[in-house]
């Protein structure tokens, strides 16, 4: 055989190659959610990422059209149908927004409370199923059993341990059960210590650290440009959380902290949500302390609240009020709307217009996880194949509020 000629250039030596085009999704097992991924690939490096959603067809705004304001309460609890209560909430502000009215105080404690249990459900959701797909199975064991034990109290309370369906327009579907608070605070500290168990596990694990460090990495800059908020913001170093910078319904009245990382790659993602699990169980305790152990739950408005159900089969008046609500819908007067809290994943924004009817003119959401996935692509491009798995993971893409 002869010899290679030396004096030849490098690039006549190389083999003729160009990139491969390689579709992820959108039912990979690692894509959270229908989302389709078309990556362009030097051997296991992404050249470029197009990142496709909308495989889900919810037509949720649509179909919150067609029914009363209160029908829409199922539609909203399946946006994000990790921490549900949020959505509930965020949905009925927005509505009493239009309709100018406040809910008691004890109304405002009880959605606090089931609100930040939900965000803590969330939290351990993503952050559990983040460590599994990396092989930590163990910990995602923990963060479950914990998210259970949360769900207990969500069936206990509104009889459905994930799609509640209890929010209501002026309050709440039903009164706290009698040991509400005792569950409450039992649950808590079973959870902080599975947290604090399932932390020990990975957290000095270096396979998991290698994994987390440095990789999909987002500048403040950027995740700014393209108005992220929520977890992954602040993993960035801004400390942007609607609950602090526009407080509504009781938070100004709590001591909590606002957890931020510093350099925006995974790892920081995975450790806000962590802290924000503990800051969140700082303010359910502070919630009931102060939340009244008696008082309405809903305004006292007939127009707008149904009427006891032992009073709508003993009386004809709230037989009428219950029938006109129920088929009419609570009329809520002309005008429009944005109202927004701190989700799940971040701001979560409602944009309402009535015409005056039972039945919403208009209905938009500004969703957090759509915000977030669409710069997913700077994330991942640069990076190796296997690490858009922990990188799509840290975002908690929830595709029931990205397909709108």
């Amino acid at each position: 055989m002869e010899p290679i000629d030396q004096d030849l250039e490098e690039s006549e030596l190389e083999l003729p190659s160009e990139p491969m085009k390689l579709n992820m999704g959108p039912a990979h097992p690692a894509m959270h959610g229908t989302v389709r991924i078309v990556l362009e690939l030097s051997g296991e490096t992404v050249n470029k990422a197009d990142v496709q959603i909308g495989y889900l067809h919810r037509g949720f705004e649509k179909m919150c059209e067609r029914g009363t304001w209160t029908q829409c309460f199922p539609y909203i609890d399946r946006l994000n149908y990790v921490s549900p209560m949020l959505n509930n909430n965020g949905f009925a502000m927005a509505v009493e927004k239009l309709l100018g009215i406040k809910v008691p105080e004890r109304c405002e404690y009880y959605r606090v409370i089931l609100g930040e249990l939900a965000r803590i459900c969330d939290h351990l959701t993503c952050n559990g199923a983040s460590a599994m797909e990396l092989g930590a199975f163990t910990p995602f064991l923990w963060f479950i059993k914990g998210r259970d034990l949360l769900w207990d109290i969500f069936e206990e309370e509104t009889g459905a341990r994930l799609t509640h369906s209890f929010g209501r327009v002026g309050g709440m579907a039903k009164p706290p059960t009698i040991h509400f608070k005792d569950h409450v605070r039992t649950a808590l500290k079973t959870v902080l210590k599975l947290v604090g168990e399932g932390e020990s596990l990975i957290l000095k694990n270096r396979i998991f650290l290698d994994r987390l460090e440095g990789v999909g990495r987002i500048t403040p800059e950027l995740a700014l440009s393209y108005a992220w908020t929520g977890p992954c913001l602040r993993s960035t170093g801004v400390a942007y959380d609607v609950r602090k910078a526009y407080p509504y319904s009781v938070y100004d009245r709590f001591d909590f902290d606002v957890p931020v990382g510093t350099t925006g790659d995974n790892y920081d993602r995975f450790m806000v949500r962590l802290e924000e699990i503990r800051q969140s169980a700082r303010i359910v305790e502070q919630a009931l302390e102060q939340m009244p152990d008696d008082g309405p739950i809903n305004v006292d408005d007939p127009r707008i609240v149904l009427p006891p159900k032992e009073e709508v089969y003993t009386t004809i008046e709230a037989t009428i009020q219950h029938f006109k609500i129920v088929m009419e819908g609570i009329k809520v007067p002309a005008g429009e709307c944005y109202s927004y809290s701190e989700g799940g994943n971040g701001e979560l924004g409602f944009y309402l217009v009535s015409d005056g009817s039972g039945t919403p003119y208009r209905v938009r959401i500004r969703p957090p996880s759509f915000i977030i996935t669409s710069a997913l692509h700077h994330m991942i491009e640069g990076g190796m194949i296997a690490d858009i798995i922990p990188t799509f993971g840290s975002i908690n893409m929830i595709g029931g509020e990205c397909d709108h």
